[in-house]
């Protein structure tokens, strides 16, 4: 009997395997999959920049330039003495092309997640309508075996349909 009644939730719901592997495919995993080349690169980027070992590179490389250009270091002669004007400039470019990189980062990965509040949004609409059919379908039965359920507001209110368009106006005009 257990048997029957799992093959006709499958049947009725249609699950297969097949179908779960498709659920379960992340929005990111998707949205990775359609990257251009320049956000390829620039998350690529930006996971290597946004690491530890490209922080000390960079802290022994302006250590070792401000050394050399102070003369501290005797058998290397300075070629950028104080100010440090080709430094500057070096670390200017870098910090323009790594805020760049990290810029298309994260509007790429903001796309991401517009996306998966959308569809959370929408999800949270359709499992609101099949809750309140459900609970519909129950209070119809509930009657039926001669409970008595008019004295429930609660419960009134509940087997109202939520207006969706009515929730985004309130929350605009509490957000605007």
């Amino acid at each position: 009997m257990h048997q029957d009644h799992v093959s006709f939730l499958h049947s009725l719901f249609g699950e297969n395997e097949e179908a779960r592997k498709k659920i379960f495919r992340s929005i990111k995993a998707k949205a990775d999959a359609k990257r251009t080349t320049i956000e390829r690169m620039a998350d690529s980027m930006t996971s290597h920049f946004g690491s530890n070992t490209f922080l000390w590179l960079n802290v022994f490389l302006f250590i070792a330039w401000i050394l050399i250009n102070t003369n501290q270091i005797k058998f290397v002669a300075p070629f950028d003495p104080f100010p440090f004007n080709l430094l500057t400039n070096i670390v200017s470019l870098e910090a323009i092309i790594l805020a760049i990189f990290v810029l298309i980062s994260q509007n790429r990965t903001a796309k991401i997640d517009d996306l998966r509040e959308e569809t959370h949004l929408q999800l949270n609409i359709i499992s609101e309508k099949e809750i309140t059919k459900l609970m519909k379908m129950l209070t119809l039965l509930l009657e039926k075996q001669g409970v008595n359920l008019s004295e429930d507001l609660e419960l009134q209110k509940m087997l109202k349909p939520i207006s969706e368009e009515e929730i985004q106006k309130r929350l605009e005009r509490e957000i605007l």
